[in-house]
């Protein structure tokens, strides 16, 4: 039951670009727990986009998180170049939701609107 009550919350925050406080100190740990920063960083380029490209782009479009969330757990082609993102199929749908919502603290339009966890946290 709480859970379902976090996802709506964090559903109906979204859309108005605000992310549960939890999400934002989950999502770090979660990107630790499953290795991202292996192919992501927070504002540079490694083997994939970094967190706030991603950010930028689908900040904003509804049900962003969700799109982001499935893409975590089934990879991608061709959406950032020709590098493929693999399916990541061990993180459970609420830990993917939780790393996406997280992302999306880091867009260029939340600065001002949402606070997020330092954007050091992942060294």
């Amino acid at each position: 039951m709480h859970s379902k009550l976090f996802f709506l919350l964090a559903g109906i925050g979204g859309l108005l670009g605000w992310v549960p406080a939890s999400a934002q100190l989950a999502g770090p740990g979660a990107i630790k727990a499953n290795n991202c920063a292996a192919c992501h960083q927070i504002h540079h380029k490694r083997v994939g986009p970094p967190f706030q490209q991603i950010a930028n782009r689908y900040a904003g479009v509804p049900d962003g998180a969700s799109y982001l969330a499935n893409s975590i757990r089934t990879g991608s082609r061709g959406k950032w170049g020709s590098v493929p993102m693999p399916a990541q199929s061990q993180v459970s749908e609420d830990q993917a939701r939780t790393i996406a919502e997280w992302i999306l603290t880091l867009s260029d339009k939340n600065v001002g609107a949402t606070k997020h966890v330092d954007k050091g946290a992942l060294k």
